[in-house]
């Protein structure tokens, strides 16, 4: 009888514990002051896309894409920030899918993302504070431990994990991109605000 009462009540602590873990992960917000940030940065693989990626024939890469990520980024675009693709890759599709939703700032074949970044933020007269950027692995390390707010998704690397202000609950493209955008859309009050937001 007295181990099933300790059974018993060590089931209830462990489910006790488990619930609050998961409302620190469902309700986890970026700690980041979101009203300064005009600029909002993305890699690709591993972002935007899932790690694992299917080839074709040709060995070309069939990334995927996730639809409510492209929705909060075109309304991001439509509500002033200003979004940026920086990746490695080189593949056109890239490109032609995010001009599609609006972003003119597609960096295919970025070796070294740093120096894309430093470049970038000077032409446009951009302060590291001002920035977020979304990487997932090594080569995003360099530009995520110079911008104001570095972010990545749950299943990134655990470098850019540690180096991370905020990690999301969504792993690389399965909401990741939504995610953040939303919560900085909502910091400046561009959320839902205009009738932008109810067609794409």
């Amino acid at each position: 009888m007295n181990m099933n009462y300790e059974f018993f009540y060590f089931s209830c602590i462990l489910h006790i514990f488990l619930y609050f873990c998961n409302q620190k992960i469902t309700n986890a917000m970026i700690n980041y002051d979101l009203t300064k940030i005009s600029t909002i940065m993305f890699d690709v693989d591993g972002v935007l896309s899932k790690n694992t990626i299917q080839m074709d024939k040709h060995g070309n890469p069939l990334r995927t894409v996730n639809i409510k990520d492209g929705y909060s980024m075109q309304l991001a675009v439509k509500m002033g920030l200003r979004l940026v693709i920086i990746t490695g890759g080189r593949d056109e599709a890239i490109a032609k899918r995010y001009h599609y939703l609006g972003i003119e700032d597609v960096f295919l074949a970025c070796g070294v993302k740093i120096l894309k970044y430093r470049d970038y933020l000077k032409e446009h007269n951009i302060s590291n504070e001002e920035v977020i950027y979304v990487g997932d692995d090594i080569p995003d390390y360099e530009i995520m431990k110079e911008c104001g707010c570095p972010c990545c998704p749950k299943d990134a690397c655990i470098d850019i994990r540690e180096i991370s202000t905020y990690v999301s609950p969504c792993n690389g493209g399965e909401g990741c991109a939504r995610d953040i955008v939303e919560q900085v859309l909502r910091a400046q009050g561009k959320w839902l605000s205009t009738e932008k937001a109810f067609g794409w």
